[in-house]
């Protein structure tokens, strides 16, 4: 059976949950099906059953369809550090940092870690639905791409373009690509679908008609603007709110940021030049890159504004951030060169960079700890994912238990705590007591219930007819 193709006329274009809806839609009418990335650049990631790290979107694309994510889903992951360096993630593992031309330089090697992920998928299923990269049409990096160009000649998949109309200039920019394709590529596109639309569908009649009659190709349909299902990119960090009393720093090299996708309605980015006012809660998230984000908070200051707003609020810190305000980190060559840096001293916590290697696992913990927020809810389960690089050690006052294993600190007046647990935020009670301590109500909207809502709009709008025949 053939293969689908989502591509994009740009990054943030709705690829990623065109192909989560599309997954679930098939996976309803009986296909089984498996979503697949050949190459992810994004620091949203998810650890597997298998503790494999892959980008958080396939995650959530098996999910929909109804399977477990599986690190041949994105077989190589890019996570970009600064100065053209990224950690190459192949399968699942980390195995090192790379330049760009060291990237490029393996890319015949890659590809046959491509090649091969995608023919055991599908041996194992019945459909695969192939997810582009950035905009389809990168007419510089057609000698050596690997997610669109390149995957098209490897699956010869139906493929379907999508552009962003909230953008402006969706013709030309879905026009413009499909006359860039390579004409073997070019051969392969079946339809266009039109996304975000804030407005009638009616308006663009005669664009459609005229798109049509230059390209011979249909447009399938129209998406109106809908909440995403998840933030693709950090181009979406944008989309969030400008307001909100729970406070997310927008740390230079931001990772996992999907970890408060449920609590968005009332949380913003908070720039490191702003000013902490207002909020009843602030959040240090992950970081690609721990010590040059935490030089930065030095630099433009934050760092007192946040030792000033730990008096009297919560301060909560997730892996980067947990690292952030403990006293001390000690790489000894693994992040950076060998160094130890002075940090926010929030907390009794020294962290040690001595292997490359991570930590990739699944986690379930019982609350122990007298943490704000999580004091709510103590006694009680919580359920996420580990992946750092980085051990912790502290002087007590663990917030979490597992087994015999105890994970995360606060202050001695649990104002303020920080933890390795991604995630933390998808489990409903930790959103209630998060509710319960701002006293906001937040109806809390879980993966499922995001993947439902679009996959209505998607169906009643995109002519789902079509697609099965070409796979049939």
């Amino acid at each position: 059976m053939p293969a689908l193709m989502v591509a994009g006329t740009t990054s943030n274009a709705g690829k990623s949950a065109m192909v989560t809806a599309l997954c679930r839609i098939l996976s309803k009418k009986g296909y089984s099906v498996s979503p697949f990335k050949a190459q992810n650049m994004s620091l949203n990631s998810y650890v597997t059953k298998d503790g494999k790290e892959i980008a958080i979107a396939q995650a959530i694309q098996a999910k929909a369809a109804g399977v477990d994510p599986d690190e041949r889903m994105n077989p190589i992951l890019l996570k970009p550090k600064g100065n053209f360096v990224s950690q190459l993630v192949i399968l699942g593992t980390a195995v090192g940092d790379v330049t760009s031309e060291e990237y490029y330089s393996r890319i015949p090697e890659l590809r046959g870690v491509v090649e091969k992920a995608y023919a055991e998928l599908k041996e194992e299923f019945d459909v695969i639905i192939i997810e582009g990269a950035g905009g389809v049409a990168e007419i510089n990096l057609y000698d050596r791409d690997l997610s669109n160009t390149g995957m098209a000649r490897i699956a010869k998949p139906a493929i379907l373009i999508v552009g962003d109309i909230d953008r402006g200039g969706v013709f030309a920019s879905l026009y413009g690509s499909y006359l860039l394709l390579p004409e073997d590529v070019k051969k392969m596109v079946r339809g266009f679908v039109i996304n975000r639309l804030r407005g009638r569908a009616d308006i663009l009649g005669s664009g459609i008609k005229k798109l049509e009659n230059l390209t011979g190709i249909d447009v399938l349909g129209v998406i109106p603007y809908a909440e995403s299902v998840f933030s693709e990119d950090s181009l979406c960090l944008d989309e969030w709110n400008k307001d909100g009393l729970v406070g997310i720093l927008k740390l230079n090299k931001i990772s996992n940021f999907t970890d408060f996708e449920p609590i968005r309605r009332v949380s913003r980015f908070v720039e490191l030049k702003d000013e902490l006012d207002g909020l009843e809660v602030l959040i240090v998230p992950g970081s690609k890159n721990t010590i040059e984000d935490l030089e930065l908070l030095k630099l433009t200051g934050m760092d007192e504004k946040i030792k000033k707003f730990s008096k009297n609020n919560p301060v909560i810190g997730i892996c980067g951030g947990y690292q952030m305000l403990g006293k001390k980190l000690v790489d000894y060559g693994v992040e950076h060169s060998r160094t130890v840096v002075k940090g926010l001293g929030l907390l009794d916590a020294t962290t040690e960079f001595r292997n490359y290697s991570k930590i990739c696992r699944k986690v379930e913990r019982k609350v122990i700890g007298n943490a704000a927020l999580l004091d709510k809810i103590k006694g009680e389960v919580v359920t996420g994912y580990e992946i750092h690089k980085g051990i912790s050690f502290t002087g007590g006052n663990p917030v979490f238990k597992s087994g015999n294993e105890f994970e995360g600190c606060a202050s001695d007046d649990g104002l303020i705590w920080g933890t390795y647990t991604h995630a933390l935020f998808w489990n409903e009670n930790v959103v209630k007591a998060l509710s319960k301590h701002i006293g906001v109500k937040i109806e809390y909207s879980g993966f499922e219930d995001k993947i439902e809502n679009f996959v209505e709009v998607v169906e009643e709008n995109l002519d789902i007819e079509k697609i099965l025949n070409w796979l049939r």
